[in-house]
């Protein structure tokens, strides 16, 4: 495809439904996130609760449904780097940019520590089984969907620990009904965004002459992760600080349980040897540089932020070169 000659005129409608399916997504993700918290208040779920399965599911639904339809698309390469694309962008831009600006400095390390285990394990067992047999086959793809029914049983069955009386408070006020509706109209448009950004995504990549992994690690997980980037952003705003990073956590603990477990336990995902040679190793690099510092210290320091951010854009350059 030429995009200078005359397909110009295809190229700028291609261009313009990509970012069409970036403002659903967009549009989608925050009111859903909305939505779900409101309905859990109302009907007194913890807050904790909240935060790491409704708020970051949420956040994680447009790589979910990213991935999903790439998959049954035959578009493996993005199912496999939006997933890990999406960890990495969380992490080294997105939290790399809110612990510059505003390093958290009080943190509540006895949630984050099972939780960062259990991504560790996780990743590395990924890595290991990706290593070994170059995919993630059915058999795989439903042991992650185990694990995923395994971390929402230990989010509610430690919520008491980590939660508090003032979280279970419920909201008068709010209409479920309503709520729902809202609900199933985000669900839409994310399904909607979602198919707009993969099928316009792979047009652009080819016209460009870039590997679909490369759009699918920066673009297309750029894309997907802007509820993150919004929600954190606005957690630092409002002075929760501990919330944008907790979601960033669960985000990607669910990017991995999830978004590769669903289209896993569907058909399987062949890994091309770039995503567990150098995706998924620095994922566990970024990830090490938030957490490790961050549980010992139970602050995060301004040089963690800066070093995600440099470790990001190294990532970037080296994928497109």
């Amino acid at each position: 495809m030429n995009i200078w000659g005359y397909e110009r005129e295809n190229m700028i409608k291609v261009i313009a439904l990509f970012v069409l399916g970036l403002v659903l997504i967009c549009l989608g993700g925050d009111r859903l996130v909305d939505a779900a918290v409101a309905i859990a208040k109302k009907l007194g779920i913890p807050e904790i609760v909240v935060g790491a399965t409704i708020v970051s599911l949420g956040t994680t639904l447009p790589e979910i449904l990213v991935s999903t339809t790439a998959a049954f698309h035959g578009s493996t390469a993005i199912a496999a780097g939006n997933a890990f694309g999406s960890i990495i962008c969380n992490t080294a831009l997105i939290a790399g940019i809110t612990q510059t600006i505003k390093p958290t400095s009080k943190v509540n390390v006895l949630p984050l520590k099972w939780r960062s285990a259990f991504f560790f394990l996780t990743l590395v067992g990924m890595i290991a089984v990706s290593n070994f047999t170059g995919q993630i086959n059915q058999i795989s793809g439903i042991a992650l969907l185990v694990l995923f029914a395994l971390y929402a049983y230990l989010n509610i069955k430690k919520s008491s620990e980590e939660g508090d009386e003032e979280d279970t408070a419920a909201e008068e006020n709010i209409s479920v009904v309503k709520q729902l509706v809202i609900l199933a109209v985000c669900a839409a448009l994310l399904y909607v965004g979602a198919n707009l950004l993969v099928d316009n995504g792979i047009a652009i990549a080819s016209a460009l002459g870039v590997p679909e992994r490369v759009i699918a690690v920066t673009f297309i997980a750029l894309g997907t992760s802007l509820p993150e980037l919004v929600t954190s952003v606005v957690s630092l705003i409002k002075g929760f600080a501990n919330v944008g990073l907790g979601n960033i956590i669960g985000a990607n603990i669910l990017n991995m349980l999830l978004v590769i477990g669903i289209p896993g336990a569907i058909g399987g995902i062949p890994m091309e040897p770039s995503t567990y040679r150098v995706d998924m190793p620095i994922a566990l690099f970024v990830m090490g540089i938030l957490l490790l510092p961050t549980i010992l210290k139970k602050k995060v320091s301004r040089w963690q932020g800066i070093l995600l951010l440099i470790s990001y854009i190294g990532y970037c350059v080296f994928s497109f070169l």
